[in-house]
């Protein structure tokens, strides 16, 4: 959302050649950075809302191991600030898929020093903001830095190492712990807890054996495993066993993450590192890229999913990339339908986040992929706000979903919602 920054490894990567789509950079992305997080904020007021999630960048906050930029800091300060003056409520992102290029050159996540360094920049940020924030997360789906970073190859650092994706989700762990056990030190009243990217996998033929055992790898390695550890202490990764008791009840809060699920099979020709072939049922209702597919009710196994934890649920982030704002309205009314399902089992949600307000630069997707309530121009940085934005600005100023809403946004699917 800021743009403008040089000085982490996503910027370092956007320069190299195939990295992302169609060779696109992010740029001054939404000009955060330049102060358009202003009109942003009034756009979410304007629309009902009455919370915020941002997140914080490491880079800016410590751009050299030896410094710390107060200005980044006090830059941040004003952020929140508003957010308060708004009445929006704000939930932070410590680390948010970005390292600085200082942290990358020691070997990131990888070599063991991070969970220190992370420490003491949290402490940092934590210290500046702590007047204005008492929600925190500490990172952002760090499945999924270790899944597209380490196995995949498709995030910074670019690997193709099962062990190294290994090593980085016990530093993720343990960073987070210490993280944690700081900021309870600072702000005893304060609500800590990781947005995790929650993604089901159910196996293709539930007869066959090797299905089932994919799916389950699947769930425990990319789902499970971080709630596990942060509850209990104790963690498996495939064949191995994680004990890391300082991590145990480090978790005030569960956040998930919710687009889509798989459906998966054991495949040898499948060019995954474990054999395992992932596909969307056939006739789902996709999104216009075809990576999302409207699965409400996988959405609501989420949910139940995370009751085990025996923690509050925060929806940290939901929501699906669509230009042209026709399957995004399908796709909130489905989901937030299916979370009051879930709400009316007495679940602890205790907050929803839409992703994202505005267009942002996703990732290796680029500018191709656009999530936001408002499209963005990003030659002109003028904002339009899209049909989607007054829906969910009905939902949010009525705090329910009607059969009006409905029958004014999305009619196609009414009898569904309202049969």
């Amino acid at each position: 959302m800021e743009g403008g920054n040089k000085n982490n490894n996503w910027y370092a990567w956007e320069q190299e050649e195939g990295r992302i789509i169609n060779g696109q950079t992010s740029g001054l992305a939404c000009d955060w950075w330049g102060g358009r997080w202003k009109e942003d904020f009034d756009r979410a007021v304007e629309t009902g809302q009455n919370a915020h999630r941002l997140s914080i960048e490491w880079s800016r906050v410590q751009p050299t191991p030896d410094r710390w930029d107060e200005n980044a800091l006090d830059h941040y300060r004003q952020m929140v600030r508003g957010l308060n003056e708004r009445g929006l409520y704000p939930l932070v992102t410590l680390h948010h898929f970005t390292d600085p290029l200082w942290l990358t050159e020691i070997g990131g996540w990888e070599d063991e020093r991070v969970v220190e360094l992370f420490e003491k920049y949290v402490e940092k940020v934590v210290k500046a903001l702590s007047s204005y924030v008492t929600t925190w997360c500490t990172i952002n789906e760090p499945n999924v830095v270790m899944a597209m970073g380490y196995i995949f190859g498709a995030f910074p650092p670019g690997k193709n190492d099962i062990n190294a994706g290994f090593t980085v989700l016990v530093n993720q762990a343990r960073a987070h712990a210490r993280a944690y056990h700081k900021i309870k030190e600072l702000q005893p009243e304060s609500r800590v807890g990781i947005a995790l990217n929650w993604r089901g996998f159910n196996p293709a033929k539930s007869w066959s054996p090797l299905d089932r055992f994919s799916a389950k790898t699947l769930n425990r390695l990319y789902n499970d495993y971080f709630p596990n550890v942060f509850t209990y202490g104790v963690a498996k990764l495939l064949t191995k066993k994680v004990v890391l008791p300082e991590a145990k009840g480090t978790q005030d809060y569960i956040g998930i993450n919710f687009y889509t699920s798989d459906t998966v099979s054991f495949d040898f020709k499948a060019k995954d590192a474990m054999f395992i072939r992932r596909f969307f049922p056939e006739g789902s209702d996709l999104s216009p890229h075809e990576m999302i597919a409207s699965q409400p009710d996988e959405f609501f196994k989420s949910i139940k999913w995370a009751t085990k934890f025996k923690v509050p649920i925060i929806i940290t982030e939901n929501g699906t990339e669509d230009t042209e704002d026709s399957f995004r309205r399908r796709y909130i009314v489905e989901h937030i339908r299916n979370m009051w399902h879930a709400i009316s089992f007495n679940y602890p949600i205790k907050g929803y986040f839409y992703w994202s307000l505005v267009d942002n630069f996703e990732w290796e997707r680029g500018w191709e992929h656009r999530f936001g309530l408002w499209e963005l121009d990003i030659k002109t940085q003028a904002r339009t706000k899209r049909p989607s934005a007054d829906l969910y600005a009905a939902i949010c100023g009525e705090n329910a979903l009607s059969s009006q809403m409905v029958r004014e946004y999305t009619p196609e699917i009414i009898e569904k919602i309202f049969p």
